[in-house]
């Protein structure tokens, strides 16, 4: 039996499993696919994630497959550059390939122990009392304590459990794919600086030696499990931009809709929902990746603490709490961000309007921490304004401050030098250094990053750290 079986090996299951491991978990990951996704589709790694990758040693591996972008631009794609001072030691964007980091990120969760099953599709579950019976197709079952549906859009997991997922269709559909072309680059430069001053949804943009990133509206809504053809990306393109610029050996080819949804529940009983089987909306600002993987490192520790058994009783509630008015705002974010790209007289005041309006400083910087996740703080209470948000990573007197949350614990980073973890020392490291640049006497880190006490009192300290971390050990 194991702790916890995961569908869906994707960004978000990898994650999760590896931070169910770092607790000691015993985790399934099944996987429908027989193999890892092919097509090289380059994603964007925001800020949030790239912290979260620190926190647990994988940048610097990450970082050696991807190709470093300002952190500004992305909101509508309106071309204003970021802030020069943003709230972070890693305030630019990361571009990878897909396929790179879903195996960077399965390996590092098979490296910490994770097991991972390809060509097993979930067709049925039930739960009671003890645990959750996972079907297989083919009849195999398993048996879990709990099961956490990672399966994307259309998750299996979800539909199974019953849960809706309200919002709306898809009104609009997008081609985007990567092939070749047969025209010099300058003259593909030209058409599309002509086309973008009003269509937001199309671009050429050169990616390696010969290929070519290409995104162009598509006719209609068709029906994504059908994947576009090359003679679709020509005549879409010679409806666009008057040529199809000899578009020719496509290494992949894919579309995607405007589609907007989220589940109305992140947990029924024993059984989760994270990522796309939670949420999906438009791509644009790439936040979808990334929203998963953030909901990953929310809901591993907590899960983890109730399968140790030192949860307090209402911890794994607080992940639904915390991540679903997370995605609330990034769908509100990308449908405000799609209006914005119509090609509409209304829209498009209303994009000049804001374009302006980002000249001012704080609207730019709202935007950009809104788009790259920075800005999220959870609601833990009345207090500074630090409460609840996630604390950048800073020198401390025993190294870097992420570099000390790599085993995915607590945290009590301690300017007074007169506190401590006390009974709870078993899963929250204590650090003492009273020339920390945070602006409080002493903060309580939780194992995702985010600061969930503040103050110099010791009783007040022992409330929190049951809060969040339950009983102190005898």
């Amino acid at each position: 039996m194991f702790d916890v079986i995961i569908a869906g090996c994707g960004p978000t299951g990898a994650t999760l499993a590896a931070e169910l491991r770092l607790h000691g978990v015993r985790v399934l990951v099944v996987e429908k696919e027989t193999e890892p996704v092919s097509f090289v589709r380059i994603v964007g790694l925001h800020i949030r994630s790239l912290e979260l990758m620190a926190m647990r040693g994988l940048l610097d591996r990450v970082r050696e497959h991807g190709r470093r972008r300002p952190a500004g631009g992305f909101f509508a794609a309106i071309d204003k550059p970021a802030p020069p001072d943003l709230d972070s030691a890693h305030a630019y964007l990361l571009g990878i390939p897909q396929p790179v980091i879903e195996r960077l990120l399965e390996e590092h969760a098979t490296r910490l122990g994770a097991h991972i099953r390809r060509g097993c599709a979930v067709t049925g579950l039930e739960q009671d009392d003890e645990g959750v019976t996972v079907e297989l197709a083919g009849g195999e079952k398993l048996r879990s304590r709990y099961l956490v549906g990672c399966d994307g859009a259309r998750s299996t997991v979800r539909k199974l459990l019953g849960v809706g997922f309200p919002g709306e269709p898809s009104r609009n559909e997008t081609l985007m794919g990567e092939m070749e072309v047969g025209v010099p680059q300058e003259e593909i430069a030209a058409k599309v600086a002509e086309i973008s001053e009003t269509t937001k949804r199309f671009w050429l943009r050169p990616f390696g030696e010969r290929a070519y990133s290409v995104v162009v509206p598509a006719a209609g809504v068709g029906d994504r499990a059908e994947p576009p053809t090359l003679d679709d990306f020509r005549q879409q393109l010679r409806a666009s931009a008057g040529t199809d610029f000899g578009v020719h050996s496509p290494r992949w080819l894919s579309r995607f809709g405007d589609a907007t949804r989220l589940a109305e529940r992140y947990r029924v009983g024993r059984v989760l929902l994270a990522g796309d089987s939670a949420h999906i909306h438009p791509p644009i600002g790439g936040q979808g990746l990334n929203l998963g993987v953030q909901d990953a490192f929310n809901l591993g520790w907590k899960l983890a603490a109730q399968i140790r058994g030192w949860a307090p009783g209402t911890l794994l509630d607080t992940y639904q709490a915390e991540r679903r008015p997370v995605a609330e705002d990034v769908l509100d974010n990308t449908r405000a961000q799609t209006e914005l790209s119509s090609a509409e007289p209304g829209p498009q005041a209303v994009r000049r309007l804001l374009t302006e309006l980002m000249d001012i400083d704080e609207v730019n910087r709202h935007l950009i921490e809104k788009i790259t996740a920075i800005g999220v703080r959870y609601d833990f209470g009345e207090g500074p304004d630090l409460l609840g948000r996630r604390l950048r990573d800073l020198d401390v007197g025993q190294g870097r401050l992420y570099d000390l949350l790599r085993h995915g614990r607590g945290l009590l980073l301690d300017r007074t030098e007169r506190l401590t973890a006390g009974g709870w020392s078993d899963r929250v490291d204590h650090v003492a250094d009273p020339a920390a640049a945070v602006d409080a006497p002493c903060v309580l880190l939780r194992p995702d990053g985010h600061i969930a006490w503040i103050g110099d009192d010791q009783r007040d300290l022992d409330v929190h750290l049951s809060r969040w971390f339950g009983e102190p050990a005898d």
